[in-house]
């Protein structure tokens, strides 16, 4: 992470079904994420109705902003988390799908992030060719 630049945060959560027997009769719940709460561990927290997505899958350069991302203000070591909340539907013997009410949270492991500063230098050459000017 960069202070000062977005920092691009997607998770890949897809709807999933647990079937099981229910006296003898196929019973299924699905479960289908419905919102994305992340929590940066810098004070702030932001809601999402997707996942994000990476930013070559966005068609974005590196650092652009996305619904997803989020920009440290601080050098320093932050604990990011996740909660993904689902919705839950029900059928039994194939029927059709209800809905149950309220939502299922799930939380992700914790994970500590480093954001550093950077500093950018001009060269007079093509760093991609000629890796000997100073700053590539």
């Amino acid at each position: 992470m960069v202070v000062g630049l977005p920092t691009n945060f997607y998770a890949d959560a897809q709807t999933s079904v647990v079937s099981t027997t229910l006296l003898g009769t196929p019973a299924e719940v699905r479960f289908t994420p419905v919102s994305f709460i992340w929590d940066h561990g810098d004070g702030s927290t932001i809601t999402s109705g997707t996942g994000g997505a990476t930013w070559a899958s966005l068609g974005l350069p590196e650092f652009s902003e996305t619904a997803t991302s989020h920009v440290f203000d601080r050098a320093g070591d932050y604990t990011i988390s996740l909660t993904i909340l689902y919705s839950a539907e029900y059928r039994i013997g194939g029927g059709a799908w209800q809905a149950l009410a309220g939502t299922v949270p799930s939380t992700s492991p914790p994970l500590t992030a480093s954001a550093k500063a950077a500093k950018t230098v001009l060269v007079a050459d093509d760093c991609g060719r000629r890796r000997i000017s100073p700053g590539c």
